[in-house]
């Protein structure tokens, strides 16, 4: 069965465009508006999973009072989308979700009402009317910043220089269905090494890294560098995610995903 916009689903879900089947369970209000989120994790919330992340947001919504919609069926559910979630341990300035509500709120009032209701270290930054279309498919890369702590920086870059002249580097990463080796060299758009003032003196990687399947992830452009290239790592290194979204080919950049919604009529 073909599950259109205004088409309810056999067992009585919908896309966030539906509208609720009167014959099905629980039959819940239609859709109306659709908002589209950016939030960070900061601190110690890096260090929470995406299903953490998820109910702390669902009680957020509920103490926020977000008229958000809800599934048909047995189980109703939350019309909460998420993309692109970054991996456990690592922050984030840049992570994606969508809501569909039931009826039209002020961007800028769901993003207050939200930012107070979530822990410190979990902040909304941004909310925008969603015109349609996927969000997840103008997700294409993303730039991350690597602090790697009591590693010199020419020692960083020796390592860099080593991981970019080769023409691939396999790295291995267990996953569910056991250990896996794939190419971490293929997916990094670029790898350079900063040394900031007030780190200090510590290396500071930026990379850009495109979502290609697997998805190559931060630890894996470090277990390369290790491995591979000679990376003196002791301590833990810390990746945040600056940015998610589209990537121009032709300079390495990664765009603002939420762009063109807000300059949507």
């Amino acid at each position: 069965m073909t599950n259109e916009p205004g088409t309810a689903t056999r067992d009585g879900s919908r896309t966030l465009e539906g509208t609720p089947n009167p014959e099905a369970p629980n039959p819940q209000l239609p859709i109306v508006q659709k908002l589209r989120i950016r939030y960070a994790k900061r601190g110690r919330m890096r260090f929470t999973s995406h299903r953490d992340f998820g109910r702390a947001f669902e009680r957020a919504v509920r103490r926020a009072a977000i008229p958000i919609g809800y599934s048909s069926g047995y189980t109703p559910h939350p019309k909460i989308s998420y993309a692109g979630a970054s991996p456990t341990g690592a922050a984030s300035e840049a992570e994606y979700l969508e809501i569909g509500l039931t009826r039209p709120m002020d961007p800028a009032e769901v993003r207050d009402r939200l930012d107070t209701s979530l822990p410190d270290g979990l902040d909304i930054l941004d909310v925008v009317v969603s015109p349609g279309g996927s969000l997840a498919d103008r997700l294409e890369a993303s730039r991350w910043e690597i602090e790697l702590p009591e590693v010199p920086v020419e020692a960083a870059r020796v390592a860099v220089e080593e991981f970019l002249a080769r023409d691939e580097v396999q790295v291995q990463r267990m996953t569910k269905r056991g250990m896996r080796t794939f190419d971490a060299r293929g997916a990094v758009v670029s790898l350079t090494v900063e040394n900031r003032t007030g780190q200090g003196g510590c290396a500071i990687l930026a990379v850009v890294v495109r979502h290609d399947t697997p998805s190559v992830r931060p630890d894996d452009v470090i277990s390369g560098l290790r491995t591979l290239c000679g990376l003196p790592i002791e301590k833990a290194p810390l990746a945040t995610r600056s940015d998610q979204g589209p990537l121009d080919e032709r300079t390495g950049v990664v765009g603002d995903p939420l762009a063109s919604d807000r300059d949507a009529p």
